[in-house]
């Protein structure tokens, strides 16, 4: 945003914003404003930022924006670590949609978009603006960091649907196989059937271990980890019954890494949690 002290009340949004030569600079926006008149502090959108989308209205009578067809998530601390990656920068690929740019690109779950077209991508809010401005039908390399290294990758940016929709059921899961004890993560785990399946709404091609309870102040609990959640990967390897994350965890204890990568499955969401196991 632009921010200026020139007066913009209710009714101004959407107004031009002129510099003193009469120029037009940006859209007029927002105010801050404890009593809900101008007080002097004021936000437009950059003319660098509205005039593309004034392009396309005129030109389409909407807007299009490019699409990637990935769901992305913030590099922690921790992530960054566990990925051998050297700072906390990038933009982690929770999923990838099916079909989609990315997918048909190779982008894959667990990678890390560092470039798009030659952008950086220091935070993870920078990539959605940069792949929206993206002209539709363009290919644009795209650099990941995948198994400790740089990856260069080709994708064909494709429009963003802004119909699509997604819904998932909730409901509680409970479990109803053998319990198994993870203790440095503080969590009690169980395979996934497809009796908890059908009681949770889950897909049935959603494979992974269930997490049947957490220690509200053990390492998955600060992580915000929940009973319900589905195990599907541990440090990116795939796992499909309880004695595997029991033995992937113990792996990652006892070696270099400060930090286990989980990937979980909530409700039909895909997110990656980092989690410092304790010492035994």
């Amino acid at each position: 945003y632009l921010q200026t002290d020139a007066a913009i009340n209710k009714g101004n949004s959407g107004g031009p914003m002129v510099n003193m030569d009469g120029e037009v600079i940006g859209v007029n926006s927002a105010i801050f404003s404890p009593t809900g008149g101008s007080i002097g502090i004021g936000f437009a959108v950059p003319t660098s930022l509205a005039a593309p989308i004034i392009d396309q209205l005129q030109q389409f009578g909407e807007t299009r924006r490019g699409w990637l067809g990935v769901h992305i998530q913030t590099v922690t601390d921790e992530i960054a670590e566990s990925l051998g990656l050297d700072r906390a920068r990038g933009a982690l690929v929770a999923s990838v949609s099916k079909g989609g740019p990315a997918a048909n690109g190779g982008i894959k779950d667990g990678d890390v978009i560092l470039t798009f077209d030659g952008k950086s991508v220091d935070k993870v809010r920078k990539l959605p603006r940069i792949v929206a401005e993206t002209k539709i039908g363009r290919s644009v390399d795209v650099v990941v960091w995948r198994n400790e290294r740089e990856r260069k990758l080709r994708v064909v940016v494709e429009r963003l649907d802004e119909t699509k929709t997604a819904s998932v059921a909730a409901s509680s899961r409970s479990g109803s196989g053998t319990r198994t004890e993870i203790d440095n993560l503080g969590i009690i785990v169980g395979p996934l059937t497809a009796e908890d399946k059908e009681a949770a709404g889950i897909a049935d091609d959603v494979e992974g271990v269930l997490i049947l309870a957490v220690e509200d102040d053990g390492p998955a609990g600060e992580k915000d980890i929940r009973p319900g959640d589905v195990i599907v990967e541990v440090n990116q390897d795939p796992v499909r019954r309880p004695s595997e994350v029991e033995g992937r965890v113990a792996e990652a204890a006892s070696g270099k890494r400060k930090s286990v990568l989980l990937l979980l499955n909530r409700q039909g969401d895909l997110r990656f949690i980092a989690v410092r196991p304790r010492k035994s």
